[in-house]
């Protein structure tokens, strides 16, 4: 089982703050690469309360790749309907080169209506735009001249630039749950990146089954692997004790929950639109219903023991790698805390 270190972009709405927000990125990240740690993973946001400090995974990425030796710098996730697949392909080159090869990109769609006054036209059919443009990015990393309409109306063949340290770039696909994703992230031969959160055990298995059958039978693509590798993202606070873990983690978790359903109420996109109508105690009880059902399963919330215990269930589910998400809240010190217990239980199992 790999382990890996997720920043899925935690609520800080002081403009003062954001400075000392990218210092304990830094922090987390060196200790992550010191203690073993597979990948780091940073998320694209935009314009949210969630997520500041976010706006870029490749910029960020630049960073954290001459800071650290060995530990893989990704986006988790990188909203490609946005971006022009050539300037992704230029961007990501640009980090593999600074990072010797430690680079991998996971594919996302997008979902939030407000994240598209970047590329409004592409809302509607972000998901046909993300498919198509993910077969485009290996033609462009793999060094093929592709033809784009120029500035003069004229279809010119262009090559990326920089080329890119390694020959083929690990890509994700990013999913919400959508098992019409696992499968199509089977198909076009990706890793695929999942969630433990808003689904059962059960409903999880059929889902990575899912995924294992249709890559099994998709053709080949050049550079990817015989078996995809399954990275679900998990809330994670390794404690001393499941009572103190419970107690340091519950507050702040509880409170980016209440920031998470805030962001999905402002989405005119959504397709169920209750999440507006709820009261602030409603907000609360569904935290609370939230974080007790984390506890239960579906996350690395608890005493060293107990998440040994859920590694040993996520790996028996067929789950490869953990991309352990630290940033809901919890102080630097915690979470400096929580991943060295969390790299010795690694060590012992």
């Amino acid at each position: 089982m790999e382990l890996s270190v997720m920043f899925f972009g935690a609520d800080d709405a002081s403009a003062g703050g954001h400075a000392a927000t990218y210092d304990d990125i830094l922090a987390i990240t060196r200790a992550a690469d010191r203690l073993g740690f597979t990948a780091v993973w940073t998320p694209e946001r935009h314009f949210q309360q969630v997520g500041q400090v976010f706006p870029n995974p490749a910029l960020l990425s630049a960073v954290l790749a001459t800071v650290t030796e060995r530990i893989h710098v990704r986006a988790g996730s990188l909203v490609l309907p946005l971006h022009h697949p050539l300037r992704v392909a230029e961007d990501w080159a640009v980090v593999d080169n600074l990072s010797r090869g430690r680079v991998g990109v996971s594919v996302a769609t997008g979902w939030h209506s407000k994240d598209f006054v970047l590329a409004p036209d592409a809302f509607e059919d972000r998901r046909e735009r993300a498919f198509r443009d993910l077969a485009l990015l290996r033609r462009l990393w793999a060094g093929e001249a592709v033809e784009f309409i120029d500035g003069a109306g004229e279809r010119v063949a262009v090559t990326s630039q920089p080329r890119p340290y390694s020959s083929v770039l690990p890509l994700w696909t990013t999913t919400s749950g959508s098992p019409q994703t696992w499968e199509a992230a089977g198909r076009l031969r990706t890793n695929i990146l999942g969630a433990t959160i808003g689904q059962t055990r059960e409903e999880l298995a059929g889902k990575i089954r899912r995924y294992r059958d249709a890559y099994a039978a998709a053709p080949e693509q050049p550079g990817t692997p015989p078996r995809g590798t399954v990275t679900l993202m998990a809330h994670t606070y390794v404690g001393d004790s499941d009572e103190q873990a419970g107690e340091r983690a519950g507050g702040p978790l509880k409170a980016y929950l209440r920031s998470y359903v805030a962001q999905t109420a402002a989405n005119k996109g959504a397709a169920d639109g209750r999440a507006a109508t709820l009261s602030e105690a409603q907000l609360g009880t569904l935290a609370e219903f939230a974080f007790q059902r984390y506890l239960s399963w579906g996350s690395l919330l608890g005493s060293p023991e107990t998440c040994r215990k859920s590694l040993a269930d996520l790996a028996e589910l067929g789950c490869d790698e953990v991309a352990c998400f630290v940033d809901f809240g919890l102080g630097r010190d915690d979470v400096l805390a929580g991943l060295e217990r969390l790299a010795d239980l690694r060590e012992g199992m």
